[in-house]
């Protein structure tokens, strides 16, 4: 486990769910799952970020917001799509103001289907994108000791 992933902070923003998804990343961040144990802190500022997880489908009025958000990050960042709203844009595919999931704003690395997801499924997602940031960090790394 690398320096950067050895306490991920995270921040949370949903796009227009149902807040079933909502409810479940705060349980795993409780006590209950305790995704603390890996490390894990919930931020809610996007500069101190390291993962994007996002909840619900994106709309018209959102998508923007969602692409401020990912801006704000440093890099390395890794964006976790929670539920199958963010995952495809779920049951609310077919409205009028639906684009889809996230990753038609922003790339997804990690995809955490369920409606609503499990806090068993955030954490596995987490812990997988702690193991993506560990080699974006690296790859970051690298390209700046040969730019340098």
């Amino acid at each position: 486990m690398a320096y950067s992933s050895k306490s991920p902070w995270v921040v949370h923003y949903d796009a227009s769910s149902c807040n079933g998804c909502d409810i479940e990343i705060l349980a795993a961040l409780c006590p209950g799952y305790d995704a603390e144990r890996f490390g894990v802190v919930n931020t809610g500022n996007p500069k101190h970020a390291d993962i994007f997880l996002v909840t619900g489908s994106v709309n018209e009025r959102n998508a923007p917001i969602v692409k401020q958000i990912y801006d704000q990050m440093v890099e390395p960042k890794v964006v976790v799509a929670c539920g199958i709203c963010a995952c495809s844009g779920g049951i609310f595919h077919d409205c009028y103001n639906i684009i889809g999931g996230v990753d038609k704003v922003i790339p997804v690395d990690v995809y955490a289907p369920g409606c609503a997801v499990r806090p068993e499924s955030i954490i596995d997602a987490v812990v997988e994108a702690t193991a993506i940031l560990d080699k974006k960090a690296e790859a970051l790394a690298k390209a700046r000791r040969e730019g340098a």
